[in-house]
């Protein structure tokens, strides 16, 4: 038997697979596609504290590889989410992690708030990667100072999990991740989409609405597993890996890198099922490697 439950610093998980925010909804479109009660957690679509209607159309291009996004943390508000959302999810799985955004620190600390009454929200994803309009729009990922701050906010009102959801457009990922683990960071997941855009050479036009956007998918998997790795050596919390993972392949390949778990988002797109199949690989590799426990692979990487 393979032991694939893990411990993210408290948060116990029967397995490392997690759904990618912003990639499943809210969980009930997989519903007809695998078991979500099979998955380590089922982290929702970002959440915030008013309702966000989203950028314009096109928000969406396929890319070599890849996929941009540009969609703007469209959701329905965090009132919506706990009265109406909430109610009709919580059978999904035993751990909601709900990923929060926000354009002020106010903002993060409001909605975690809100959340404390859920008991099957049993983390949350903080997203650093949102502008923060005090600062002139400047992301509160890109900052060590800011990233600091807002973690230590939300671990002022937040008893629970706090994950850290990193911005891979900085000059040194590892300094973030430094700042959010000394004020209370249980974990960080990393990374975040890259900042790309495409071009309609016979429009001479930007395919997307708001020019630039988020690439993510397996054209990524590369510059992510190298974070990851860096991360790795520098924090002694838990990281949540992701970017690109298309097999249970590639989900070894963030292990060995230092993952402790991992996120499925853009695999989802091509066949919804994706995470219970890496799920199943996963099972396989460590069968067939005589590894008893998937917490041997963390950071196993030879060099």
């Amino acid at each position: 038997m393979v032991n694939l439950n893990i411990n993210l610093n408290g948060l116990k998980l029967k397995n490392p697979v997690m759904t990618a925010s912003g990639t499943c909804g809210f969980g009930e479109e997989l519903v007809d596609f695998m078991d979500v009660t099979q998955l380590g957690a089922l982290i929702v679509k970002g959440t915030t504290r008013e309702v966000r209607e989203g950028n314009p159309y096109p928000r969406i291009a396929e890319t070599p590889s890849g996929m941009l996004n540009t969609i703007g943390l469209q959701n329905k508000g965090i009132d919506y989410f706990v009265n109406t959302l909430y109610p009709s999810i919580e059978h999904l799985n035993e751990h909601i992690i709900v990923n929060v955004s926000g354009s002020t620190i106010d903002d993060y600390v409001y909605v975690c708030e809100r959340l404390l009454d859920l008991p099957k929200c049993t983390a949350v994803e903080v997203n650093i990667s949102c502008p923060n309009i005090k600062e002139g729009g400047l992301a509160f990922g890109t900052s060590c100072p800011a990233a600091a701050m807002v973690t230590k906010e939300v671990r002022k009102v937040w008893n629970r999990h706090i994950m850290l959801k990193l911005s891979p457009n900085v000059t040194s990922i590892a300094e973030i991740a430094k700042a959010v683990e000394a004020e209370g960071a249980d974990s960080v997941s990393l990374v975040n989409t890259f900042l790309g855009m495409a071009i309609n050479a016979n429009t001479r036009r930007p395919v997307l609405s708001t020019i630039t956007g988020g690439l993510s998918g397996p054209a990524i998997k590369p510059i992510a597993l190298r974070m990851v790795w860096q991360v790795y050596h520098a924090v002694k919390i838990p990281i949540v890996g992701m970017g690109g993972i298309m097999n249970a392949e590639d989900a070894i390949e963030f292990f060995l890198a230092g993952s402790s778990a991992i996120q499925i988002g853009t695999a989802t797109f091509i066949d919804p099922a994706t995470c219970v199949k890496i799920i199943q690989g996963i099972t396989d590799y460590c069968h067939l490697h005589n590894i008893e426990n998937i917490s041997q692979l963390t950071g196993a990487l030879e060099v």
